[in-house]
């Protein structure tokens, strides 16, 4: 388990991006924090770390899946309006085949790998971060 502190959004971009570049398709990462703790970010520099296309990496929170072209493809799941049984019928271990797939709201996904990477990301101040990889 690693912790580091993000001081600013520029911060968790860049911890997300080192994060990212050490992925391989198949990895599977859960994304924990409250609305507003900066998950999103996290996921915007892994996808710079990949080297997908950062066009259009936002939150796919009403569109629920979003996929990011590049090197390596990545799966940017959301969630956050889903029940279990729901992304129970989302076969999300399809989606991952061939892709890093990160993963927000985890705790709504009842089979969720057991080797999937946990980040942790706690808000400790307006801008600051406590970022925790499990």
């Amino acid at each position: 388990m690693t912790e580091q502190i993000s001081r600013s959004e520029e911060e968790t971009v860049a911890l997300g991006r080192l994060f990212g570049a050490d992925l391989r398709p198949g990895d599977v990462v859960l994304l924990e924090g409250r609305l507003g703790a900066g998950k999103t970010a996290f996921v915007r520099g892994m996808a710079e770390g990949l080297g997908c296309d950062l066009e259009g990496v936002s939150s796919p929170t009403f569109t629920i899946a979003q996929e990011y072209g590049g090197p390596t493809r990545l799966q940017h799941v959301d969630l956050y309006r889903l029940t279990p049984a729901e992304v129970d019928d989302l076969a999300l271990d399809d989606m991952a085949e061939g892709a890093v797939m990160a993963v927000e709201w985890p705790d709504r996904w009842r089979d969720a790998p057991r080797g999937a990477r946990r980040i942790t990301i706690e808000p400790t101040g307006e801008t600051t971060r406590r970022i925790v990889v499990e």
